[in-house]
């Protein structure tokens, strides 16, 4: 015979509430205490701690507007800051700031210095503040900032098709050509998956880590590197074994790999459109033309990654297109925030992200190659395919980096 429990009462929730409570109330009380009263030390820092992160530059011109320099500046320091000074190549420049005065802990502000800039001069930007401490920023190649116009829009829309669509579905057209290849040589195009993955995983996190000390301190990009691989490895982890036991039959188990190898790129190349953007933002144009090119290249090898699963299935159109759009789409949106609003702290973060989604990819991939191999293991064609996908992404890497 089995009891209910009863559930709790009112007065029993209450007081539950409060007992956490309590040592929340304390812990307030002692860091008033500390900050009134110091500690108990008397010790004066003699130089103020302040930090100001420039996170964006823009250049405007007519007939646009006025000859223009705009910094977006942050302050990530324990206490407000104030700006006194701006000089621009060693030159004092007058300015005025929107909001005015000081600038609160986290909180943005732009700086407007009236400057009659060259197209392709470079720029060194200084400023002050009131306790003379100096922030720098430099414009390599000054160039007119994009603006949120339909032509341009449509420019970073058809960069984001270059660089993510068109070659991920040409490498989906090789389905036809590869379901006549025989089951070992699919077992070897799926280890060859994986080692395209994990070359990308590694890629995508160096990436990330490269960009760490663009985000502001305050914002812990290691931290956010963490939080987004790990958080979206367990989540895909979660679906995944949510999708093993519905009872799905084996092809759509294989479906599903291919679906969230698809989701992996998707995201991978999400940080690559913002990298492609934000290089044409700030008007490094042979870089941009130089990234879109190479990944064209690259991201037809991530198309035969994305149906190699699949390869003994016959999956329809609309599945097929559905997959392609989901591994090459996100370049299209990653173009789009990379040229309009660069930001480091949101490419890290998507960075982290696309670097947990791969790994997990990475894992289920290996589930799959272990139950097809139990029957006849093959470990040096596995080998073989993991090297050599590493090796494939390394060559066309050479066209990039």
């Amino acid at each position: 015979m089995t009891t209910k429990t009863a559930p709790p009462s009112t007065p029993h929730k209450l007081q539950t509430l409060g007992l956490f409570l309590i040592p929340i109330i304390l812990l307030a009380g002692v860091i008033a205490l500390f900050l009134r009263t110091g500690g108990g030390l008397e010790f004066q820092s003699p130089v103020p701690v302040e930090e100001l992160t420039v996170e964006r530059i823009i250049l405007t011109q007519p007939p646009r507007g006025d000859f223009l320099i705009e910094l977006v500046v942050r302050n990530t320091s324990p206490q407000a800051v104030t700006i006194a000074q701006v000089v621009v190549n060693e030159g004092v420049r007058p300015f005025h700031m929107q909001p005015a005065g000081s600038i609160s802990r986290l909180a943005t502000a732009h700086v407007y210095i009236p400057y009659g800039w060259v197209e392709g001069e470079a720029y060194g930007i200084t400023l002050f503040s009131t306790n003379a401490v100096a922030f720098t920023a430099e414009i390599p190649v000054a160039m007119e900032t994009p603006t949120g116009n339909p032509a341009t829009f449509w420019g970073f829309t058809l960069i984001g098709l270059y660089v993510g669509v068109i070659p991920i579905f040409l490498g989906i057209f090789w389905l036809p050509a590869l379901r006549r290849l025989s089951r070992a040589w699919m077992t070897f195009l799926m280890a060859l998956t994986a080692g395209l993955l994990i070359f990308l995983g590694v890629d995508t996190l160096v990436e990330a880590i490269e960009q760490v000390p663009q985000v502001p301190s305050s914002f812990q990009g290691f931290g956010l590197i963490a939080i987004g691989a790990v958080g979206i490895f367990l989540l895909l982890d979660a679906i995944s074994r949510r999708w093993a036991g519905s009872g799905r039959n084996e092809s759509a188990k294989r479906f599903n790999v291919a679906f969230l190898i698809a989701l992996g790129i998707g995201l991978h190349n999400l940080g690559e459109g913002l990298a492609i953007g934000a290089a044409y933002n700030i008007g490094e144009i042979a870089l941009g033309t130089f990234l879109v090119v190479g990944f064209i290249i690259q991201n037809i090898t991530e198309g035969l990654g994305i149906i190699a699963p699949i390869l003994r299935d016959r999956p329809s159109l609309a599945s097929l297109a559905w997959l392609g759009l989901l591994g090459g789409g996100p370049a299209i949106l990653g173009t789009w925030l990379g040229g309009f609003s660069p930001s480091a702290t949101l490419a890290v973060l998507f960075l982290g992200i696309g670097t947990g989604a791969i790994f997990e990819v990475v894992y289920e991939i290996g589930k799959l190659l272990q139950k097809d191999t139990a029957a006849r293991p093959a470990p040096l064609l596995v080998f073989g395919g993991v090297l050599a996908g590493m090796l494939l992404l390394w060559g066309t890497g050479l066209l990039i980096k």
